[in-house]
């Protein structure tokens, strides 16, 4: 966090809020330069974190007479992306971090509108390959996933005779088909969950944190053996799994990191799982 300061940190979604707030953490002494406006999923990562520091600053606030802007890439509002548009308005140096591997031009477009940072920081080289192919104009920086470092050292070895836990997460796409891309998923590993383990392995879903309270609920009513997993952090999450499967989540990647047997179950009338990583299996039909 060697950079101009003060500096206004702007997020929304959890995936980026995760690696910056880590980042943040790593330089305590940095706190007191940080004007934070958090909103959404990334406001209770932010209270966790920083309890004693509130992160309710107007954008326009935080971002007048700051020196730099980081902010996260998110599909869910705009929030970073008026974040960007102030700091180029003001001439403000803009850092954008990516969580993910996929769509990264998108990410800077709100209706028709492109406003791009001038730094991009990502976590592996994966990321950092696929943003200077599809960012040529943006340099990258790579940093480290100091997120990931510790959701998996805190997740602890697999456990022999471990339960399967489901990273969701929004689709976003039906795929032509009826019903949420997420629910389709759910229900072709449901079909195919005993290639994984044994049929009778107790199921854990764990909610993305964009997703309603409840969303889930009806699905696990008519699928017994399957429960709501609320832990405090993946790390919590990942104790009892053997198994991890997804769609095509972060949350995957940490569980790799995690030495946990890894999965998507986007089911073959869905894109493939678009995840570079090697060792994300794809869920096949049974035999």
């Amino acid at each position: 966090m060697d950079l101009k300061r003060p500096i206004a940190v702007v997020a929304h979604d959890a995936g980026a809020a995760n690696l910056i707030l880590s980042l943040i953490s790593a330089s305590p002494a940095s706190i007191e330069h940080i004007r934070p406006v958090m909103h959404g999923p990334a406001a209770s990562l932010w209270a966790t974190r920083f309890p004693h520091s509130p992160a309710d600053m107007r954008l326009a606030d935080a971002v007048d007479g700051a020196g730099t802007v980081i902010s996260g890439t998110g599909w869910a509002s705009t929030l970073e992306h008026d974040a960007r548009r102030l700091a180029r308005g003001h001439g403000i140096r803009s850092i954008a971090v990516v969580d993910h591997w996929v769509n990264y031009r998108q990410r800077f477009v709100r209706a028709g509108e492109e406003v791009l940072p001038d730094e991009l920081w990502v976590s592996d080289e994966y990321a950092a390959a696929e943003a200077g192919r599809t960012l040529p104009e943006v340099p990258v920086i790579l940093k480290p996933n100091l997120y990931l470092e510790a959701q998996a050292a805190a997740a602890g070895p697999p456990p022999a005779d471990g339960d399967i836990l489901f990273v969701l997460e929004p689709a976003r796409s039906d795929w032509g088909r009826v019903g949420a891309g997420e629910f389709q998923a759910l229900d072709w590993f449901w079909q195919h969950r005993d290639v994984i383990m044994p049929l009778g392995t107790p199921v854990r879903l764990r909610p993305h944190p964009s997703d309603a309270a409840g969303k889930y609920d009806d699905w696990i009513s008519r699928h017994p053996g399957s429960r709501l997993d609320l832990s405090s952090d993946l790390s919590a999450a990942l104790r009892t799994a053997t198994a991890v499967v997804g769609l095509q989540s972060a949350a995957q990647v940490v569980a790799l990191a995690a030495g946990r047997r890894t999965w998507t179950a986007l089911p073959p009338w869905a894109p493939p799982c678009p995840l570079p990583h090697d060792g994300i299996e794809t869920l096949p039909p049974r035999p």
